[in-house]
């Protein structure tokens, strides 16, 4: 099949989530003026590049309050801790994804402790294996249908990164020992289980 997005797709479900997929998922935890912690999932999420490492989250206005307040809280505070998620938190995950109102800690909905950043103020998930520390470099806003406002794009500086000691083997990162969550399309998750190397062709 063939479509154009603005023309629509035809079919019951829209396909573009799961034609960009896997997606990896940020576990974003931000603080607001009064100090309370929000806790929100965005799978629309990547690193986009590595000296200085940087990363993207795009919060979209279908999601409610721009993304369960954590845009406004990052524009304000200009800190945030994306969280990499591993498959064994994929539940608690899910708790903290809820539209909860924005004085609601989805640290205590979803059963999670909190730990000091090292860096910034937001706080950090205890138990999560990968939490990195990051400071907002830009924003931009993207158009939406119609001259309607879109999706709000933040990209970060990532400061501080930390690593459960148990998952660097031989100085690498063991990505089957982390086995991160990723996100597919419709209500459709996958984990990392198998992983195969490719050497680079030299020219």
């Amino acid at each position: 099949m063939f479509y154009e997005p603005k023309q629509g797709h035809g079919l019951s479900h829209n396909p573009f989530k799961a034609i960009v997929a896997p997606r990896p998922i940020a576990w974003v935890s931000t603080l607001d003026t009064n100090g309370n912690a929000n806790l929100a999932p965005y799978s629309y999420f990547n690193a986009v590049s590595d000296d200085p490492p940087m990363v993207m989250i795009s919060s979209s206005p279908a999601e409610g309050r721009f993304g369960k307040d954590t845009l406004s809280n990052i524009l304000t505070s200009g800190e945030f801790v994306v969280h990499i998620v591993p498959y064994a938190m994929r539940d608690a995950m899910n708790v903290s994804s809820a539209g909860f109102a924005a004085d609601v800690d989805e640290f205590k909905q979803a059963k999670l402790a909190k730990a000091p950043s090292n860096l910034i103020s937001p706080p950090r998930i205890a138990d999560a294996p990968i939490a990195l520390e990051c400071r907002h470099h830009v924003d931009l806003g993207m158009p939406g249908k119609n001259g309607t406002r879109g999706a709000h794009v933040v990209f970060g500086e990532v400061i501080g990164v930390h690593i459960a000691d148990e998952l660097l083997i031989d100085g690498k990162l063991d990505v089957l020992k982390f086995n991160p969550l990723a996100r597919l399309g419709y209500m459709d998750y996958a984990s990392v289980d198998e992983v195969f190397s490719l050497s680079r062709p030299k020219i």
